[in-house]
């Protein structure tokens, strides 16, 4: 797949090259990237660890799927995404998370169409590794759905190489503003994965047989295939390189310590309120 030519090319869009940040602090930055462009500010591609690696959890998940103790032990954070889906653990070196964020009017109302725009520079930055990543074509069935590389496939936004899912993406759709976040695994530790879970239904070999990882299919170094992620983002939109304003950052510190790191955020029950 070619993405040097995307569909957005013309827009103001900038890309904001691979930075290390907390759990709670990268899903504060999406939202402070959505506000802003909603506001005529620039569309953002950003390329991003966790730091320290971290647990997220789907938006309607119950608190009750964690192994709470074992993360505090471990010394991994957990927060809550806006999207659904089940919990991801974010290994601080095999995990390599983007986002992308532009006007909703910008992009299409169908969801399908939005995913497969969306995703069009994924699949290129694998293109570019040399890893044959395609949309999932058939949905295996759920093996533990607490976990979201264990939930069914879904052919909208699930990516496999062969039917082993290497990366998976989801879209918080607000009334201004598209958010689209997602991981690439590009080096596969099932033990850590499982571990966050209270009591996961599954084991280390039935995880590696629904889930494979970038290094396991090209010699490209972890950096080699962060930058192969980005330069396929920036030629998608024609994105110049960029960088967080003062306030930006100012805004999403406030964010991150107020609402994503907040027990009342992490921890609620299915239904309630926030």
């Amino acid at each position: 797949m070619n993405a040097s030519v995307g569909p957005y090319a013309g827009h103001e869009w900038r890309l904001i090259r691979e930075e290390r940040w907390s759990g709670p602090m990268n899903m504060a930055l999406d939202e402070i990237a959505a506000e802003t462009a909603a506001e005529g500010g620039p569309r953002t591609l950003r390329v991003y660890r966790w730091d320290p690696s971290t647990l997220s959890l789907g938006y309607h998940q119950e608190p009750a799927t964690v192994d709470w103790d074992h993360c505090e032990r471990a010394g991994i954070g957990v927060t809550r995404r806006p999207t659904g889906g089940g919990g991801i653990y974010h290994d601080a070196y095999g995990d390599i998370s983007y986002t992308i964020t532009a006007p909703a009017d910008e992009l299409p109302g169908d969801l399908m169409a939005s995913y497969h725009q969306l995703c069009a520079p994924i699949l290129d930055a694998f293109d570019r590794m040399g890893v044959p990543a395609t949309f999932a074509e058939t949905g295996r069935p759920a093996l533990y759905p607490p976990a979201c590389y264990l939930r069914e496939l879904h052919s909208a936004h699930d990516v496999v190489v062969g039917e082993r899912k290497v990366s998976g993406n989801a879209q918080h759709r607000r009334t201004d503003a598209v958010v689209q976040h997602g991981s690439l695994t590009y080096s596969m530790r099932p033990e850590r994965h499982l571990s966050v879970f209270a009591d996961p239904d599954a084991d280390a070999a039935t995880f590696r047989d629904r889930v494979t990882a970038i290094d396991e299919h090209t010699d490209w170094s972890r950096s080699e295939a962060v930058t192969a992620l980005e330069r396929a983002l920036r030629a998608w939109a024609d994105a110049e390189e960029g960088s967080w304003t003062d306030g930006e950052l100012e805004r999403a510190r406030t964010r991150a310590a107020e609402k994503y790191a907040s027990d009342e955020w992490t921890r609620r029950r299915p239904g309630e309120r926030y």
